[in-house]
């Protein structure tokens, strides 16, 4: 599903450059789920901005699904993305106005789906994270579990190949970071492939990988029991 070779980033500094991914090589088969761990600084968010081509890298090879990655135009990195990649962030990045079925609609309009499909979709996707009684409620009326919840369901609406979750419980308390975390396996059990960036030990171990990362060269790769 996910495979990279080689990959190199860096970053100029005045006048030298910051070399913040150094050779990795990766490969991610389908319906896995990994996390992905490092201090601040080790490369992690440089290498899911690049796996979310919301970044280019300077050298290497990256292939999402079979297709090479580099140097995409705007207007098709985010073709791909949107065919591809579902995103799920620690600040949920929800619509403050927007009620929780047109949050998890508002991709689909983007898709060019029609009103009546985007919403059969955003309630299959409610009911699906458990909250179809909910669809009417603002943000502002939402729990951060529930709002993780909704924007879980926005990103899965779009049936993308790999859901990439970025700190997905990072603003959560312990028990609702578990609820959460219940949830993402429970979609990785259904054939869904999924990479938690996270620097919670707890919530990487309840991946089924773990890669860690260290001043931009991964120093472990595990699989967890």
């Amino acid at each position: 599903m996910i495979e990279i070779k080689g990959l190199n980033k860096s970053y100029p500094t005045g006048q030298s450059f910051l070399h913040v991914l150094k050779g990795i090589d990766l490969s991610i088969e389908e319906g896995e789920l990994v996390a992905i761990m490092g201090s601040s600084g080790s490369g992690k968010s440089t290498l899911l901005n690049i796996i979310g081509m919301l970044d280019n890298y300077d050298s290497g090879s990256y292939l999402l699904d079979g297709v090479p990655i580099k140097d995409l135009d705007e207007t098709k990195a985010a073709n791909y993305r949107n065919k591809f990649l579902g995103f799920v962030f620690q600040s949920f990045n929800l619509i403050n106005y927007k009620t929780a079925l047109e949050n998890i609609s508002l991709p689909l309009y983007y898709q060019g789906i029609s009103r009546n499909k985007r919403r059969d979709i955003a309630l299959e996707y409610l009911d699906k994270v458990g909250l179809a009684n909910w669809a009417t409620h603002l943000p502002s009326e939402l729990s951060g579990g529930q709002k993780q919840r909704i924007a879980i369901a926005r990103a899965l609406a779009s049936k993308p190949k790999v859901l990439l979750a970025d700190e997905p419980t990072g603003a959560l308390d312990s028990t609702t970071s578990e609820e959460v975390m219940g949830l993402i396996k429970k979609i990785n059990s259904e054939g869904k492939t999924i990479l938690v960036v996270t620097h919670e030990q707890d919530i990487a171990n309840m991946c089924k990988r773990i890669i860690t990362l260290k001043d931009g060269i991964i120093m472990t790769d595990i699989k967890t029991k």
